[in-house]
């Protein structure tokens, strides 16, 4: 009697992505961008190359070609590619892992996975290798399971189960803005540009001495991060603390910014290309890269946070009350 390959259909229990990493993954994909208003697709590459952003279309023609050339003059601001991504200084920033001296490293077995899902995080994998993003781990001490978590796409986003690691180590209590405090402050203006960083928590390196605590296990060997990982307990307290660093000066005034989402704001279109100006002159000098997919910039409105945004006040993002206008009236007294 042969033994029945289970391989395709069986997965442990604990396989499935975490509440708290799903809950990451769907704040990760939303985006600030324009609401209600015409954008144009701009290239700011030469003609044989195709590196694209988006503009609005209420400027006038004179302030678009001003953006446009501003645009041009600062394109290395912005990654097409992992390649185009240099990373922050680890003199200025690095995330790192301490651990809480009664806990003892955990070493997770390689879980089933379908086939398929196995051969697509193999293509992050070298897709992160060839990047330098990984390196090869030996005799590490934590060792967790690649998760596949699938996206509105239909592809799938190869996560990491840090949860035995994050309860190894201590809250770092670094706050992230109050959200209604952050859309208050937008309100006095009229022109905005919505901004994302690439990858953003990738732009951040690990500390060499963590960098084996971030090991994680498939069929091809034992990888680790080099660059600050998505799941991590506190990534998004060290991310939130090296966009302070870097803009403390202008945050509550030119722009606001919550972990990798960014907005910069004005009251004219004169003003907002100055504040542009000094904003990626920071990104250019501190190596921090936006990515130009999710970037819309000189637009009057725009949804932030769950909110609508303008010169107008804040008003509710019907997309989250959708269900509820949408709801039938009651067919039956019960």
């Amino acid at each position: 009697m042969h033994p029945v390959d289970n391989t395709e259909n069986d997965y442990e229990e604990n396989c499935e992505p975490s509440p708290e990493l799903m809950r990451l993954v769907e704040q990760e994909e939303k985006e600030i961008k324009p609401y209600r208003e015409d954008v144009e697709t701009i290239n700011l590459g030469e003609e044989d190359e195709e590196k694209e952003v988006k503009i609005g279309t209420n400027m006038t023609e004179e302030t678009r070609e001003k953006l446009h050339t501003l645009l041009r003059k600062f394109k290395d601001v912005f990654a097409w590619l992992y390649q185009d991504m240099p990373g922050l200084d680890s003199d200025r920033v690095q995330h790192r892992l301490p651990l809480k001296p009664e806990c003892p490293p955990i070493k997770q077995k390689l879980r089933r996975m379908k086939t398929k899902v196995f051969l697509k995080i193999k293509e992050e994998v070298e897709k992160q290798f060839n990047a330098g993003f990984l390196t090869v781990a030996k005799y590490p001490q934590w060792v967790a399971n690649a998760v596949p978590v699938p996206k509105k796409d239909g592809k799938v986003r190869m996560c990491v189960d840090y949860r035995d690691l994050n309860r190894a180590s201590p809250k770092d209590d670094f706050p992230l803005p109050h959200i209604d405090t952050l859309v208050d402050n937008t309100t006095t203006s009229s022109l905005f540009s919505f901004m994302d960083e690439f990858s953003g928590y990738n732009q951040i390196k690990m500390a060499p001495e963590d960098i084996e605590k971030t090991t994680f296990i498939t069929l091809w060997g034992t990888f680790c991060y080099k660059v600050m990982s998505f799941g991590l307990k506190n990534a998004g307290a060290t991310y939130q603390r090296a966009m302070v660093a870097l803009f403390h000066d202008t945050m509550r005034k030119e722009i606001e910014v919550y972990v990798n989402d960014m907005i910069a704001k004005s009251g004219s279109k004169e003003e907002h290309l100055i504040n542009l100006r000094k904003l990626f002159g920071r990104l250019r000098k501190f190596k921090l890269r936006l990515n130009p997919a999710k970037c819309t910039f000189g637009v009057k409105s725009g949804k932030l946070l769950g909110f609508i945004v303008s010169q107008k006040g804040i008003e509710v993002d019907p997309d989250k009350v959708r269900a509820i206008l949408e709801m039938p009236h009651p067919s039956t007294e019960k």
